[in-house]
């Protein structure tokens, strides 16, 4: 198994592997949704406002996390939001998740960015390090259906007080039904 960021080589394939670990685990209604959002987020996302990590097992995709940036209108801090996470459902429980976010993360941290957030499960987010965090310290930028899975994590020594003003995500992510 390794791990990499680049995203040209797979862009055709991460929508379908999204698609079918989201199909597979919460319905296949959700996961149109999570491939389209996918293919929305690796086709028209900035490719300074997007990173991946990306696990592989020779000519196998793994599992993918796709990093978008998040902006808060009146914060300098660089933010990116941790969403959505796959990993082929045939190889979950197996540790790949999370060693593709440690991987992720680290590669975050060399691009000197200082926070990251995710919307998820609590429980498994926080063997990685992710807090609770609310939207008084991290506004959202659509409102929360789960605030509980409002999840944080400070990437560098910068200061981690609450970030200033609205956010804004990447246009993919600028759809209520999905927060």
């Amino acid at each position: 198994m390794k791990f990499s960021a680049e995203i040209p080589q797979w862009r055709d394939s991460l929508p379908k592997l999204f698609q079918q670990v989201f199909s597979d685990s919460e319905g296949e209604d959700e996961g149109k949704v999570i491939g389209a959002l996918v293919s929305d987020l690796l086709s028209n996302t900035p490719e300074d406002d997007l990173q991946a990590a990306i696990s592989q097992d020779g000519p196998k995709v793994l599992g993918c996390i796709l990093f978008s940036r998040l902006r808060f209108e009146q914060d300098t801090r660089q933010v990116f939001l941790m969403s959505p996470v796959a990993v082929r459902t045939d190889r979950q429980k197996s540790g790949v998740g999370q060693k593709l976010i440690r991987f992720g993360l680290e590669g975050l941290r060399s691009a000197n960015v200082d926070y990251v957030v995710t919307y998820g499960d609590p429980a498994y987010y926080g063997r990685s390090g992710f807090v609770p965090i609310s939207e008084d310290f991290a506004p959202a930028p659509m409102p929360l259906s789960h605030p509980h899975g409002w999840l944080g994590q400070a990437l560098t020594e910068t200061e981690t007080a609450p970030f200033k003003g609205p956010s804004h995500c990447v246009e993919a992510f600028n759809k209520p039904e999905l927060w």
